[in-house]
């Protein structure tokens, strides 16, 4: 006599088999390498917003140090023009106006000079280099020869 399918006894179904301890803790190869390349991605990102801020911070400075040079080229000009002419009317009551325009001449030289030696040391304090990107990029080699080895 045949079982009819309600007369069948109930057998309990076989479990799945157990996933293996590396592949239920461990992501497989290729999650690694997509996380790496993500990771190696965002970083890349982030060290060009660095350098980014960085050049543009020195390079503000470097535009008010050229703005004083300019600002200084200019106020030397107009104080040369005016100031030497009333300057050599001045001292031609008392001697040659020849002299008179020399001894002026020289006196906005040495002014020239001052200016554009202060400016200069302005100048060079501006640090194109963007320091603090170099040293993370530097830190981040470190750390992907340490991941490697």
């Amino acid at each position: 006599m045949a079982l009819t399918s309600h007369e069948r006894p109930m057998v309990p179904a076989r479990p799945p088999f157990p996933p293996s301890p590396a592949t239920a803790t461990e992501p497989s190869l290729g999650e690694l390498v997509g996380e790496i390349s993500q990771d190696l991605s965002q970083l890349v990102r982030d060290e060009i917003e660095l350098a980014k801020a960085e050049m543009k911070q020195e390079s503000t400075k470097a535009g008010k140090a050229v703005g004083m040079l300019g600002g200084a080229g200019y106020a030397g000009h107009v104080a040369l023009l005016f100031g030497s002419l009333a300057v050599v009317f001045a001292l031609a009551n008392v001697m040659d106006p020849a002299w008179s325009a020399l001894i002026v001449t020289a006196m906005w030289a040495v002014v020239g000079g001052v200016l554009y030696a202060k400016g200069r040391e302005r100048l060079r304090t501006v640090n194109l280099k963007p320091e603090q990107t170099m040293d993370t990029l530097k830190e981040d080699a470190r750390w992907v020869r340490h991941l490697t080895s």
